[in-house]
């Protein structure tokens, strides 16, 4: 380790990132004081309750074929409360129906047109078994997931299915978003087989090869919302500050180390970890990094909000499963919906007369309905459920939790964009950045930037190199993401 790593490290940020960050700087002897903004710790992960139920009301499942957040949830003390969901049946909620959510695809990719039969039209299954017929397409340094996946297959698979998986992870639009960070497993596939259709079936293959058993996502008994504030606490246990309400406004080099501002706090580190979403990171390397805070400033944002509701299960009944996506062909305004106490046991354990249900709302550069009122939201999420549903009763409690540019946007390119970010932050020693901007949007793949980033500081830089080569996969963990 360096003499940076082992001395005073500051992280910026109080998210899972940066927790996961100066938990890791400590247990490699670091001393480390970590500056949040806000008034409290987590990010987009927050715990809350609704008609005394504890629930999320940010993200709410976390990639179990990833180690890295589970195995900092077992690291904080909450391994006994990590929970598979009890269903992960799901549906897409199209043309009309509720149809179930086909098996045998990768993001919505099928490896046949059978995969998707009773989801898609005949013309678009027709469509998609024409990828055997086109000639091998050459895919370049970057391509957008619905392009490609349209040009071999048609738009119906992209609209009706790609779409609301991928919206559901970023909120985004799949026409615009990079297959090689989004669904980079199917990228590099891509690139070695003449046909779609061959290279998911290869990823299959492996996947079954590799015999993966156990739960694809874990949610936490009393919500993933908890992890970071069991972070929180076993970061402080070990000596490290953590202080909320403390924004920094400046940093800057200060001989061999750095000087980091926070109103009236000044603090002096051998190494700082900009762990905050990229306009606040860009806002703070312009002094010393202006090449990658002006790459930061480009990255784009979707926002959107959460409206849950509590329902007496005497008032009204819910389909069995997890919940439902929604194609955005079809007109609807929310985009997806989960059967909270459905999908999560202890939600539905704790209050047996009443289920919860998660609806959102927002797309990227669709703004127009977060500008509606709470009031207003809750009703556009009662009449869709109605209609896909049936659901007609009216709930005992509604929250409405916004999350304004929740979500980084990865366009194609946007594994150069981070690549030229880490190349400009490595010229200033003792700095390093992580966070959801980078490579990957759910919490392994934060967990995991964090890793590297901390390594980094040391001299290890395979983390780094081995998320630049391999992004996480974020995947849509049924409905409701």
């Amino acid at each position: 380790m360096s003499a940076a790593s082992k001395g005073h490290v500051v992280v910026i940020g109080a998210g899972v990132a940066g927790l996961a960050a100066a938990h890791r700087a400590l247990a490699r002897g670091a001393r480390v004081t970590v500056l949040e903004a806000t008034d409290r710790v987590g990010g987009k992960l927050l715990p809350g309750e609704i008609a005394g139920l504890r629930v999320d009301l940010g993200a709410e499942s976390m990639l179990a074929r990833r180690p890295e957040a589970a195995g900092l949830a077992r690291e904080v003390g909450l391994g006994d409360r990590l929970q598979p969901p009890t269903t992960a049946t799901a549906s897409v909620w199209t043309r009309g129906a509720l149809r179930p959510m086909p098996k045998g695809h990768v993001m919505g990719v099928p490896g046949t047109a059978a995969a998707l039969s009773g989801l898609l039209s005949a013309e678009g299954l027709a469509r998609i078994e024409r990828d055997a017929e086109l000639p091998p397409t050459e895919l370049g340094d970057d391509v957008a997931v619905g392009e490609f996946v349209a040009a071999r297959m048609g738009r119906e698979v992209v609209d009706r299915l790609v779409e609301p998986l991928l919206g559901g992870v970023y909120a985004g639009d799949a026409y615009r978003l990079s297959l090689r960070s989004a669904v980079p497993q199917l990228y590099q596939a891509a690139r070695t087989h003449d046909t779609l259709t061959a290279a998911v079936r290869s990823l299959q293959a492996k996947a079954a090869e590799a015999a993966q058993t156990g739960p694809v996502f874990l949610g936490i008994e009393g919500g993933v919302g908890t992890l970071p504030l069991a972070v929180a606490d076993a970061v402080r246990a070990r000596g490290g500050d953590v202080l909320t309400r403390t924004p920094v406004s400046e940093l800057r080099r200060d001989g061999t180390g750095w000087r980091v501002t926070a109103g009236d706090l000044t603090l002096h580190a051998d190494a700082v970890v900009v762990a905050v979403p990229a306009p606040a990171a860009s806002a703070l390397l312009r002094a010393e990094a202006p090449a990658a805070a002006a790459e930061l400033a480009a990255v784009e944002y979707a926002s959107m909000a959460l409206i849950t509701l509590a329902y007496r299960r005497a008032d009204a009944a819910l389909p069995d499963g997890s919940g439902f996506l929604v194609p955005p062909v079809d007109g609807r305004t929310i985009k997806a919906a989960t059967f909270a106490s459905q999908k999560w046991g202890w939600v539905g354990a704790e209050d047996p007369d009443l289920f919860v249900v998660r609806t959102s709302v927002g797309r990227h550069h669709e703004t127009g309905i977060l500008g509606r009122d709470d009031a207003e939201l809750a009703g556009v999420a009662r009449h869709d459920l109605r209609a896909a549903t049936g659901l007609d009763a009216r709930p005992v409690a509604t929250r409405v939790t916004r999350w304004t540019d929740g979500l980084p946007q990865y366009p194609v390119g946007h594994h150069a964009r981070v690549a030229r970010v880490r190349e400009h932050v490595a010229k200033l020693p003792g700095l390093a950045v992580c966070g959801a901007q980078y490579d990957g949007v759910g919490i392994p793949a934060c967990v995991a930037s964090a890793y590297a980033a901390v390594d980094q500081l040391g001299g290890d830089l395979a983390g780094v190199r081995e998320l630049t080569a391999n992004p996480v996969q974020s995947l849509h963990g049924g409905a409701g993401e």
